[in-house]
């Protein structure tokens, strides 16, 4: 595609306008023709970024469906609150408009086969933004699996542990969805960081899948105290009643054989991890000490884990994926916004389907809904649905593309 390619952008909060600034900074092959959000001072902030940017103003919209005409609009980026990406992506598939959505859990497995059911029958590509799959560690990780260093994996954990007191806190006087889902759901409300870069790994819908799961939820005192502590207990939100625990736990199954487990932990204090770890039969790496095990090789940490703590730089002379080889993109997530968002521009400028496809996104969307249900009945087995209808037991072949994460 010679000329630029033209991006409307729904949703412009703190994670939309992140986005758009990534944009209008680094990416030249870009235009926005259209900015729309719930809040027109969101709207007008981002129209007129583009415009001090560009000397070009966007269509500016409340209501996203008017932005979503086919013959002026070559891909929709979706950054909104949680509970619309469905509806949204779903809308530009049918507008025949590929679509790039931010991530999040979904709310009913009926809109995560709605996703699929969507794209199969428009045939429109639809990509998850899951940005930690370009992750530097990640796909050194990644690589060296590829090439044997940790022989078969047997088991992966992940987590999206990151104290978001704050902001949740603060859900009213910031306009922030988050509040209404810890008010109202119990569930891994935030699974796929953790999970789609292991996934990745473990090759999910490539060959494997993921059959059953298992989640429960510790009881809910965090964010009680903190708005106490913050906003008084005089606070309208001191008194109510947050459903979602402060740690939730979830084990799943894979079709292969291997154990993943995530976890969820945003509301007590703590330093951020995605706990990124691999475990397989000649070694592994773990990402809170950024340390690579090898069996034979790194044997003087058996009993003093110290001992390889920061060790994992050692290995990205022969293991560095090619994305991050004198990569120095600098953004919000340390390079992996950039990389992410090029995946999915480029994918569409190519004509091609999108390395986190739409059979993915409904996977890893549905792990919400499936924890929801199994720490409701008491941390119940749950089968988790296969959204490619067996497409899943073969490889697929795909295009050369740099961004590719199989």
């Amino acid at each position: 595609m010679e000329k630029k390619l033209r991006l409307v952008q729904i949703g412009l909060g703190h994670r939309g306008a992140g986005l758009l600034r990534n944009i209008l900074a680094n990416m030249e092959d870009i235009e926005f023709v259209g900015v729309c959000d719930a809040y027109a001072d969101r709207t007008k902030d981002a129209a007129d970024a583009v415009e001090e940017k560009t000397g070009k103003r966007p269509a500016e919209t409340q209501n996203y469906r008017e932005l979503l005409n086919k013959e002026k609009v070559d891909a929709v980026l979706v950054s909104s609150a949680w509970e619309q990406h469905i509806d949204i992506a779903c809308a530009a598939m049918e507008a025949g408009i590929p679509v790039g959505c931010e991530v999040g859990g979904a709310y009913t497995l009926e809109d995560c086969w709605r996703l699929v059911h969507t794209y199969e029958r428009t045939g429109t590509p639809c990509m998850m933004l899951e940005n930690c799959c370009y992750g530097k560690r990640e796909l050194m990780v990644k690589n060296m699996v590829e090439q044997g260093v940790f022989g078969e994996i047997v088991h992966c954990d992940g987590g999206y542990c990151h104290d978001l007191r704050k902001e949740i806190s603060y859900g009213v006087e910031n306009r922030h969805y988050r509040l209404r889902n810890y008010l109202h759901r119990n569930c891994d409300n935030y699974p796929t960081h953790a999970l789609v870069p292991l996934g990745k790994i473990l090759k999910i819908n490539d060959g494997n899948r993921f059959t059953n799961l298992v989640s429960v939820a510790s009881c809910a005192k965090g964010l009680h105290e903190y708005i106490v502590k913050e906003k008084g207990a005089d606070n309208p939100l001191a008194s109510a009643q947050f459903c979602q625990g402060d740690v939730v736990t979830t084990v799943i199954r894979c079709a292969n054989g291997q154990t993943v487990r995530i976890t969820l932990d945003t509301t007590l204090p703590r330093a951020y991890s995605r706990q990124f770890t691999v475990r397989g039969t000649k070694g592994a790496y773990f990402e809170d000490m950024d340390a690579v095990y090898i069996d034979g090789q790194t044997d003087e940490a058996e009993f003093d884990a110290k001992k390889i703590w920061d060790n994992a730089k050692d290995y990205e002379k022969d293991y560095q994926h090619p994305l991050w080889e004198d990569y120095k993109m600098a953004d919000d997530h340390g390079g992996i916004d950039f990389l992410v968002l090029r995946a999915f521009f480029e994918s569409v400028m190519l004509g091609i389907e999108p390395p986190i496809d739409v059979y993915d996104m409904a996977t890893y969307m549905s792990i919400s809904v499936l924890s929801e249900e199994s720490i409701a009945n008491g941390g119940v087995n749950v089968a988790v649905p296969d959204f490619t209808n067996g497409k899943w037991t073969f490889r697929k072949e795909y295009p050369e593309f740099k961004y590719a994460l199989r």
